[in-house]
């Protein structure tokens, strides 16, 4: 499989290039040069979840990546529970928060590691990973990249802006992982990694790599779970998947799953108040903005990089991408709403980020008179934000060991102005 830059189709690297590239030369992101429909290969199959993700993956390394080496790779990213849970008739929480930092971003960071490790070799130079995070991408990099030798981390983290569980564990692995804390904004941090990859100099010092949705080998594995959700709930119809958003790349991987063939009546793009996609979508005309601070903060981003990415898988046909994708907002208040109604009446405990999801699913439901069955993907375990979860409920939330091991531990952080000058001195010296 060969991918592309979004920037200039001719620009063609192979899985490996692209995993190690995160970004393209040109300041592109990389696509897939074609999507094979695997639909009909996959759609009567059983087995578990590291045996559909090599079904799925497999194509786009064919050829890089052996398939024992792969099936090896699955096998040990993928070793945790991924269930789907029924809130009511029709209605599906998928949850994604049963690995070991407790967010869906670990599906991706562990595949990424384990498929860096499987190409590094004793000779090569060390690698650096840098990454932006507005919160759960910064700790599943950094658990999924733990003690990997020749790699080290470095995150890009916004003061203030990440909950203190959050901020826990990003900054207090130590060893390999190194934190940042940006006196700025997530799109503050999202843009200096940009320039770091458009650096020359930076580029030809140290051997650079990105763990962010720029990267493709983030989005692929992500289209798995897509999959998985509609072997339990969806049976041979379309279902209708609400994805809460921020930066794009979780729906993104659930368009790469339509493309594949997986049956999908409408993908939902549930957003917080940073909601320049749902008034693209409804507009028409795109315009970033500053990101706005939330309760759901990992979905605060006014810039999203990977709509260049949507756009582009839609020939930049708007009236395509509004055939498969709606887009709603919600202000904290109706955040906040969301999650104690659906504590009130079903008892199932949502994280802000679900909450939008689930307003999104029951709005759409609402809206198009849909009965087709709704699946929300939930991002990440409500303990993780627990200061605006409890009040919500009214009651008090069970912490996890694996989170209570992260808060006991001593957090290790460098605090740093918002300026490229400072990063670019760091990343070379340190």
């Amino acid at each position: 499989m060969q991918f592309y830059s979004t920037r200039n189709q001719s620009n063609l690297v192979g899985f490996r290039d692209a995993l190690f590239q995160g970004l393209a030369p040109d300041g592109g992101l990389y696509l897939p040069e074609n999507i094979p429909n695997l639909w009909d290969k996959i759609k009567y199959k059983d087995g578990s979840y590291p045996e559909l993700a090599f079904e799925i993956l497999y194509p786009y390394v064919d050829g890089e990546i052996s398939k024992s080496s792969l099936e090896d790779i699955c096998q040990n990213a993928f070793s945790f529970s991924v269930p789907v849970n029924e809130i009511k008739k029709d209605h599906y929480i998928l949850e994604l928060f049963h690995g070991p930092t407790l967010a869906f971003k670990d599906f991706a960071a562990r595949f990424m590691a384990r498929s860096m490790e499987y190409f590094l070799d004793n000779n090569s130079k060390e690698l650096t990973v840098l990454v932006a995070t507005s919160g759960d991408t910064g700790s599943a990099v950094a658990s999924g990249f733990h003690n990997v030798d020749g790699i080290r981390v470095v995150i890009l983290y916004p003061k203030g802006r990440v909950s203190p569980i959050q901020e826990s564990q990003l900054t207090s692995l130590g060893g390999n992982i190194t934190a940042i804390e940006i006196d700025g904004s997530f799109d503050d941090c999202q843009l200096l990694v940009k320039k770091a990859f458009q650096d020359k100099e930076l580029n030809e010092s140290i051997n650079l790599s990105s763990a962010n949705s720029i990267n493709i080998a983030r989005l692929l594995p992500q289209s798995v779970y897509y999959f998985w959700a509609h072997r339990h709930i969806g049976k041979n119809e379309s279902i209708i998947i609400s994805v809460p958003s921020g930066n794009f790349g979780n729906l993104t991987g659930g368009l790469f799953a339509k493309k594949m063939g997986l049956p999908v009546e409408k993908f939902i793009a549930s957003t917080n108040k940073n909601d320049v996609v749902p008034e693209y979508l409804k507009s028409g005309q795109f315009q970033p903005r500053q990101s706005i601070h939330t309760l759901s903060n990992a979905m605060d981003v006014g810039d999203p990089s990977n709509l260049s990415r949507i756009q582009e898988l839609y020939q930049h046909d708007l009236t395509s991408l509004r055939n498969d994708i709606v887009g709603y907002s919600y202000s904290d208040d109706e955040t906040i709403n969301s999650i104690s109604e659906t504590f009130s009446e079903n008892r199932m405990i949502l994280d802000p980020h679900t909450a939008v999801g689930y307003a999104g699913l029951l709005n759409y439901k609402k809206e198009f008179k849909s009965n087709a069955p709704g699946v929300v993907i939930s991002t990440a375990h409500p303990a993780k934000f627990i200061e605006s979860v409890e009040p919500a409920i009214g009651e008090k939330i069970p912490i996890p060991n694996r989170l209570q091991h992260f808060m006991e531990k001593e957090m290790r952080k460098i605090e740093m102005p918002n300026r490229m000058l400072d990063v670019k001195e760091f990343l070379l010296t340190a």
